[in-house]
């Protein structure tokens, strides 16, 4: 980080030197651990590309591609169910795309972040030092292979604890039998094992990543940042940290689209109604608000404590400079009254008040607009499905037109 003022170039631009794919990687908490160096070894991504189209073929010829082929061999009258299956369609054709892509968007999103602080001076070089240590720190978490070897056992254990609750509302191409004899099929077991597997690993990962960078915000939060109150991003100068939620945007969608695709199927297919996921859907949104704006959280109490200092320390000045202005042109302007129109203390007047209207509407929460109405969309999207599951399009466009009417 402390070469954060070399030139940066993007992950997809080929041009990259050798000395910037290095200070990249110094700065990255995505590109690292088990599964991105795996990646790497079969030549799937490399230093300075991500390959995203090839990536996403080899996942789908993975995860759907066989549970197709084995439904039409093995159960050929169930393929047409296995083709309409809304909730795994959307976890193995969209989902699945959507996490790899985010790994990209994730990366720039941080490396943006990181980059800018060095290029700002936004901390002494002491403090740069140890933010560079906290860096080192995250980045020896980010390749360990205990995170991921963790995760994928918390997803083998909840995947073999799901399979028998699971049996009762699975359609004929996963399960075959009655209900008291039902028994997995060989692309149920794919799905189980392999599919979903890949899937969950994908989300948690990208919930992983999203951890240690709410760790490293958290320590930027620590440091002495060098911060003023008459910044005009109206956030003393952390303004951009506002864009950090636009990070975690690919993940709150795939999360959504899984719960509203099963959402949808117990409307479908079981007689729910909207009205029955009223308080998921609230507790589902504040969580997601939660995840992604709550490590902004940390820099509240620091800008909301620069405001008030600088709302005294700026009425003091403001003070001293209106006091001088009223003395020498409203109680001694006799006599001068041609000077006071070119008199540079109105000018400076002007300014001043300027610089404390900046101070008074300093805003301790660094949000930026684009990054919530993103945020509310990735969440809002994935949910019309499960809205015209139940209500038809036609009187959902009706109700649109009629509200802006």
């Amino acid at each position: 980080m402390s070469n954060g003022s070399e030139k940066h170039a993007s992950p997809q631009n080929s041009a990259e030197t050798p000395q910037d794919i290095e200070i990249d990687h110094k700065i990255s908490l995505v590109r690292g651990g088990p599964f991105y160096r795996a990646q790497k070894a079969i030549r799937l991504l490399d230093a300075n590309r991500w390959n995203l189209g090839r990536r996403i073929t080899l996942a789908i010829v993975v995860c759907w591609v066989p549970l197709v082929l084995i439904t039409l061999f093995l159960n050929p009258h169930a393929t047409k169910g296995l083709l309409s299956d809304y909730p795994v369609n959307v976890r193995m054709l969209i989902a699945i795309p959507i996490l790899l892509g985010g790994q990209i968007l994730m990366e720039n999103v941080f490396r943006k972040i990181v980059r800018h602080i060095g290029e700002a001076g936004l901390l002494t070089p002491s403090d740069m030092e140890r933010l560079d240590r906290t860096l080192v720190t995250l980045i020896r978490l980010r390749d360990s292979a205990i995170p991921e070897a963790i995760i994928v056992l918390i997803i083998f254990f909840h995947v073999l604890t799901q399979i028998h609750s699971q049996l009762a509302i699975a359609l004929p191409w996963a399960v075959t039998g009655t209900e008291a004899s039902a028994h997995i099929t060989p692309a149920g077991w794919y799905y189980c094992v392999v599919s979903q597997l890949f899937y969950q690993f994908l989300l948690f990962v990208s919930i992983w990543k999203w951890t240690l960078w709410t760790a490293f915000l958290f320590r930027l939060s620590k440091l002495d940042l060098q911060i003023v109150p008459t910044h005009p991003d109206k956030h003393g100068g952390l303004g951009f940290l506002g864009m950090s939620p636009t990070a975690i945007i690919p993940t709150t969608l795939v999360a959504a689209a899984a719960i509203g695709a099963n959402w949808r199927e117990q409307i479908l297919r079981h007689g729910l109604h909207l009205i029955n996921f009223k308080f998921p859907a609230i507790i589902l949104l504040a969580i997601m608000l939660i995840v992604a704006f709550g490590p902004l959280l940390f820099f509240v109490p620091l800008l909301g404590k620069l405001r008030r200092q600088g709302i005294l320390q700026y009425g003091i000045l403001g003070q001293i400079h209106s006091m001088e202005f009223h003395k020498k042109w409203i109680e001694h302007r006799e006599g001068h009254e041609e000077e006071l129109l070119a008199a540079p203390e109105i000018s400076a007047l002007i300014d001043l008040s300027g610089s404390f209207v900046n101070v008074e509407g300093l805003q301790p929460f660094p949000l930026d607009k684009g990054a919530v109405v993103g945020l509310v969309l990735s969440i809002a999207i994935p949910m019309l499905p499960v809205v015209l599951a139940e209500i038809p399009f036609v009187e959902v466009l009706k109700g649109l037109l009629s509200a802006v009417k």
